[in-house]
């Protein structure tokens, strides 16, 4: 017997509000030094919300987006913070616990 197994997509799982900032926040503290990783992630949640609505709100091209938030991109901390407040998302700043 075979087994027939698929790609996870986290944006499939992704619902509420609630979900996903839950998400961000887990893979906030997941990342350490990735930030590609936080790309990826923010690029999950705007798929969740849709992304051609996301491009319309950050006045962002919809490829450039799907490329910046790949996790294979780059993107400008402009773009990040383009993208979070679009996605109702917000950046927060906190000590390091020792």
């Amino acid at each position: 017997m075979t087994q027939k197994l698929s790609k996870w997509d986290s944006a499939q799982y992704l619902k509420t509000e609630e979900d996903m900032l839950a998400y961000f926040e887990a893979c906030l503290e997941e990342a350490g030094d990735d930030a590609a990783f936080i790309a990826k992630a923010l690029g999950n949640i705007a798929k969740a919300r849709g992304m051609t609505q996301l491009a319309r709100d950050t006045g962002l091209g919809r490829e450039s987006l799907y490329k910046a938030l790949s996790g294979e991109g780059n993107p400008s901390f402009a773009t990040i913070l383009k993208v979070t407040r679009a996605l109702g998302l917000q950046l927060r700043a906190s000590t390091l616990a020792s």
